[in-house]
C-alpha cells in the first residue's frame, strides 16, 4: 500500500465511519474504483480503532462517568439503579451479537461477503430501511390532520431487550453495505427512541466492538510480521481527524435534518454499482486481495 492510497483510505473512512452510508462499503469502492487491492477487513478493523479514538474524546465526558458509575455499581447496591451504571451494563449486553458473530462468520468476513453484488443490494435494502425509519419518526415529531406529536424514547428508556436488539442491528454492519450507525440508528427509531438518542447509543456501543475487532486484527498482523506499519498508522491518523470532524457535524445535523439525503445516496450508489457491474466495467471481485497481510500488496 502506499502513503497516497492510505491518505486517501483514511480519509474515507473518517468521512463514513459515522454516516449511515458503510464505511467498509466506501473502502471497498475506493479500491475497485480506483484499480487498487481490497485494503480488507483486516485494514478496516485497524484504521476503525482511529475512528474510535475520535468518538472516545467526543464523548469522553459522557464514558467518564458512564465508567465510573458501571465500577461503583459492582460494589455499590445503591448505585445499581443509577442510569449511567445501567447504561455501562446494556453497552456491554449490545455488545455481545457482534462479539459472537464477529468471530463465527470470520472467513464470510474476510472472503464472501465482499462481494459487490452483496455491497449493492446491502446499500439499497438499508437506504430503503432508514427511509422508512427516519419517515416513522418524522410522523412522530411533526404529527399530522389526525395525528397527535408523539413523544419519542429516551435512552433513560432503554433497557435489555431494547440494548440486544440494537447490538443485533449492529452485527449487520459485519457485511459490508449495511452501515454500523445505520443499522443501528434504524433499530432504535423502528423501536421509537428520538435521532439523536438513537445516534448517540449508537456510537458508545460502537466502542468495545470496534477497539475489539481493531485489536485483534492488530494482534494477527503483528504475528503475521509483513505489515506496512507506516501508511497503516498514517491512515488510521487521518480517520481520526477527519471522524471527530465529522462526529461534532453528525450530532448537530440531526436534530434537525431528515435522514433522507442518506437514504438517497445509499440507493443511487447501490443502483450505479449493480449496472456497472452488470455491464462489466467493475468485477464483483475487483480489487480483491487474497487474504494479504494488512497494509501489503500481493507485489510486494
Amino acid at each position: 500500500m502506499s502513503w497516497f492510497e492510505a491518505f486517501i483510505l483514511g480519509l474515507v473512512q473518517g468521512l463514513t465511519e459515522f454516516l449511515p452510508i458503510s464505511s467498509s462499503a466506501h473502502l471497498r469502492l475506493t479500491a475497485a474504483f480506483a484499480g487498487w487491492e481490497d485494503p480488507g477487513a483486516a485494514f478496516t478493523a485497524i484504521t476503525q480503532i482511529g475512528t474510535e479514538a475520535a468518538v472516545l474524546i467526543y464523548f469522553r465526558k459522557d464514558i467518564a462517568r458512564i465508567v465510573s458509575a458501571w465500577f461503583r455499581s459492582l460494589f455499590d447496591k445503591a448505585m445499581r439503579s443509577d442510569h449511567d451504571a445501567q447504561m455501562g451494563w446494556l453497552v456491554i449486553v449490545g455488545s455481545i451479537p457482534i462479539g459472537v458473530l464477529g468471530v463465527t462468520l470470520k472467513d464470510q468476513i474476510e472472503g464472501p461477503f465482499r462481494d459487490l453484488r452483496l455491497t449493492a443490494t446491502m446499500l439499497i435494502v438499508m437506504g430503503v430501511v432508514l427511509g422508512i425509519a427516519d419517515r416513522l419518526a418524522a410522523r412522530d415529531e411533526i404529527g399530522g390532520k389526525h395525528r397527535a406529536v408523539r413523544e419519542r424514547k429516551s435512552l433513560k428508556e432503554l433497557g435489555v431487550r431494547d440494548g440486544l436488539i440494537f447490538g443485533a442491528c449492529q452485527a449487520m454492519a459485519l457485511v459490508p453495505g449495511v452501515s454500523r450507525s445505520g443499522a443501528t440508528i434504524s433499530g432504535g427509531l423502528l423501536m421509537g427512541y428520538t435521532r439523536e438518542a438513537a445516534a448517540r447509543y449508537s456510537f458508545l456501543l460502537a466502542i468495545p466492538a470496534v477497539l475489539a475487532s481493531g485489536l485483534f486484527e492488530l494482534k494477527d498482523a503483528t504475528e503475521g510480521g509483513h505489515v506496512s506499519w507506516g501508511p497503516t498508522a498514517f491512515a488510521t491518523v487521518i480517520a481520526f481527524g477527519v471522524g471527530y470532524a465529522v462526529i461534532a457535524w453528525f450530532m448537530k445535523f440531526i436534530t434537525t435534518k431528515s435522514f433522507m439525503p442518506f437514504v438517497i445516496y445509499r440507493i443511487l450508489l447501490g443502483v450505479l454499482l449493480f449496472v456497472l457491474v452488470g455491464a462489466g466495467v467493475l468485477s464483483p471481485h475487483a480489487g480483491e486481495s487474497v487474504k494479504n497481510p494488512v497494509g501489503t500488496s500481493q507485489h510486494e
